[in-house]
């Protein structure tokens, strides 16, 4: 135990402010990742049927984000990637949403299917 101790210790002493909160944020972005499958999770047991709520969304743009920022401080082009084309799926879902909500409140919504009913793709 001592010996782990000792790797804790110099790793701590040895390394930089920056470098500890990057790894904080990185742990923080994952944790805000993360937190969008428990979301829906608890939503799909209420429910008894798979569902995806809003709020997954929300968290998949926010953690999403932030794991794209440590992925650029840690030059992992790999990651970038990953994360950078992730958001754009996550931002177009929330982009729906609020267009669906925004056509409910104009009483202008179309039922699901009818856009390809009408030939649009």
């Amino acid at each position: 135990m001592d010996h782990l101790q000792n790797i804790v210790v110099h790793w701590w002493l040895d390394t930089p402010v920056s470098e500890k909160i990057w790894l904080g944020v990185g742990f923080l972005a994952q944790l805000m990742f993360s937190m969008r499958f428990i979301v829906q999770w608890i939503a799909s047991e209420r429910a008894r049927r798979s569902i995806v709520p809003e709020a997954f969304w929300y968290f998949s743009v926010l953690g999403g984000a932030m794991l794209f920022a440590y992925a650029i401080y840690r030059m992992d082009p790999v990651f970038m990637l990953g994360q950078g084309m992730g958001l754009i799926i996550y931002a177009r879902n929330i982009h729906f949403i609020r267009a669906h909500q925004k056509s409910l409140a104009n009483g202008t919504a179309q039922t699901p299917g009818a856009a390809a009913a009408d030939g649009a793709v």
